[in-house]
């Protein structure tokens, strides 16, 4: 099996399982409990934390540091981070009649939902459109930001086509306003240097498994200075912000899978993105009219969404499982849909190629030989499905 999708999830690093295995064993106590095997864990937790926020270019000195909010993942910490600032239970427990968010139209569903969401409680709500290169346009949240917005929350890369969104850009644009600006860095964390203060960002959503760390953890960098509400009840932990007792474990072995992929990154990076490219290549060389979406764009290194214009993207995926390839059709939390993807439509994509793209994502255990032998299958069940489709 040639497992090509590392966006939905990345294969375990094996020093990261062995910290989770260690870290079970040394630190069995509730990191909450007073008694020493106790305040050991919580010294373990914590540690962990300030590390971790340190890698991300957050403070960690001072008197009020940033923090770093430990959340089941990606899609937790999204939504600590839209409903904690701007949800019914900020500041006066319901929606401020003015409150406003803006976001881009090609987010991860993690963000689109709960937006739909708060647009239903009051909040309006705005997404801004992108150009043909698959960026959020900047004109559009000059035109659109306000001195009363409440949060904007711009992707640092999309998951489903790999542009890069220009955060730094509209940081400066929501700093003229003082408007705190959210970004979801889970595809990029980890597989390109990401300094949070540097992008003067508020807030910073990322999530483990997408750079081989364990499933089932992820954070929320904040800023020292933004106050967040909490969206669950029952428990004081982490600042009262996210209830529930810590994994210690998983906390850790989130932070050696980071540790590696930043010692790893610039030579997994230039390795990565060059098998990318031969793949792209080779399948174009044979097939004209495939589509690489957003190739004139800046990427992650390691996404390829290729349309095959005129073939169904799910019969593709499909037979590409059969042959031993692992694809998708976009994000893995819409996996499945029939609906054209909304970042595809988004760009202005035809439907005939909607329908047909596809994603590969590669990671740090893919090979060159695998990528020789994908190139080909990919190639082979699309001629069978040609023929099949023109009988």
């Amino acid at each position: 099996m040639i497992y090509l999708d590392h966006n939905a999830t990345s294969p375990l690093l094996p020093a990261a399982a062995d910290a989770v295995h260690e870290a079970s064993l040394r630190y069995g106590a509730n990191p909450g409990s007073q008694h020493k095997p106790g305040r050991q864990a919580r010294r373990a937790l914590e540690d962990a934390r300030e590390r971790f926020a340190e890698l991300l270019g957050a403070r960690t000195g001072g008197t009020n540091p940033d923090r770093v909010i430990f959340t089941s993942g990606g899609t937790e910490a999204n939504n600590l981070a839209l409903f904690g600032l701007i949800g019914p239970y900020s500041q006066t427990n319901h929606l401020q009649a003015a409150s406003s968010l803006v976001t881009s139209a090609i987010e991860h569903p993690s963000i689109l939902e709960p937006a739909k969401r708060l647009q239903q409680q009051g909040c309006q709500v705005t997404l801004v459109k992108v150009g043909k290169n698959g960026m959020a346009r900047l004109d559009k949240f000059e035109q659109t930001l306000e001195p009363e917005t409440s949060l904007v929350s711009l992707m640092l890369g999309n998951n489903e086509t790999g542009i890069l969104q220009p955060v730094a850009e509209v940081a400066k644009l929501c700093a003229a306003h003082n408007i705190p600006l959210h970004s979801d860095a889970a595809q990029v964390v980890g597989k390109m240097p990401v300094h949070f203060a540097e992008l003067n960002l508020a807030m910073l959503s990322c999530a483990a498994h997408k750079f081989r760390g364990p499933l089932g953890i992820g954070a929320l960098v904040v800023r020292h200075d933004v106050a967040l509400q909490p969206i669950a009840f029952g428990g004081h932990q982490q600042a009262d912000l996210r209830p529930g007792t810590d994994t210690v474990a998983l906390a850790v072995g989130m932070l050696t899978a980071l540790e590696h992929a930043q010692r790893e990154a610039k030579q997994q990076r230039e390795k990565i993105a060059s098998l990318r490219d031969q793949l792209e290549q080779r399948i174009q060389a044979e097939i004209p009219n495939a589509i690489v979406i957003g190739q004139g764009s800046a990427r992650l290194p390691n996404t390829s969404n290729i349309a095959f214009a005129g073939l169904n993207r799910q019969a593709l995926v499909m037979a590409l499982d059969l042959e031993g390839i692992a694809c998708s059709t976009g994000s893995a939390c819409s996996s499945g849909s029939s609906e054209l993807s909304p970042t595809l439509v988004a760009m202005g994509l035809d439907k005939e190629a909607a329908e047909g793209a596809i994603r590969f994502s590669l990671g740090a255990t893919t090979t060159a030989s695998e990528i020789d032998l994908a190139g080909r299958r990919i190639l082979s069940c699309c001629k069978r499905l040609r023929q099949g489709r023109n009988h």
